[in-house]
């Protein structure tokens, strides 16, 4: 009969932020699907466009003279890396959205150089997300999105495109790029939902 100290709960687990699944990293490593594209401030552009095709532009004058949010959050990638208290400088979605009238309960995040991804539009709310145009108190890179990326902090990395150029409302749920590869339609780290069949 096997032995069991009082008390013993197990291997103690360092990082309990962590989602399960993942390790932490101090680096910020580089992932796209395609080419980094190279949007110049002149002739980037945001578009809000509703289910009934009305459209709000904002250019880059406009979209960095709202008021900006400077969230610290943790981002999870689905290739299994976590960084812990990042620093951003962005507009938040409830910004964006404030005086935009929809039904909709879907956004599919469209991007200079073609990268779709969809969010149920709740998950884009209540202080939830932003479109992100500084990484820790400098212009966003190329490289990272920039210049502005959506940020949906608690879904897996994937969800907060790079490049963002439109946000498009929609009645129902159309999956993107890498949604109609395989990936979940979701993607909550806590509930590791990498995989359609996770």
């Amino acid at each position: 009969m096997a032995v069991i100290t009082p008390g013993f709960g197990g291997r103690r687990r360092d990082d309990v932020d962590l989602p399960p699944g993942q390790y932490r990293t101090d680096d910020f490593p580089v992932l796209s699907a395609g080419p980094t594209p190279r949007i110049g401030l002149d002739t980037w552009e945001l578009t809000v466009v509703t289910e009934i095709g009305e459209r709000s532009t904002w250019s880059w004058a406009e979209f960095t003279a709202l008021p900006a949010d400077e969230p610290t959050v943790d981002i999870h990638c689905v290739t299994h890396w976590s960084k812990f208290g990042t620093r951003w400088r962005g507009v938040s979605l409830d910004t964006l959205l404030a005086d935009v009238e929809t039904a909709a309960e879907y956004v599919v995040a469209h991007s200079y150089g073609g990268y779709t991804t969809n969010i149920p539009l709740e998950d884009l709310l209540d202080g939830q997300a932003w479109v992100a145009y500084e990484f820790d108190g400098e212009p966003l890179a190329p490289v990272h999105g920039g210049p502005a990326r959506l940020l949906v902090p608690h879904l897996y990395f994937w969800k907060s495109a790079k490049w963002l150029r439109a946000l498009e409302l929609r009645l129902d749920d159309e999956p993107g790029f890498w949604e109609t590869a395989g990936y979940h339609n979701y993607g909550d780290p806590w509930r590791e939902q990498r995989y359609q069949a996770d």
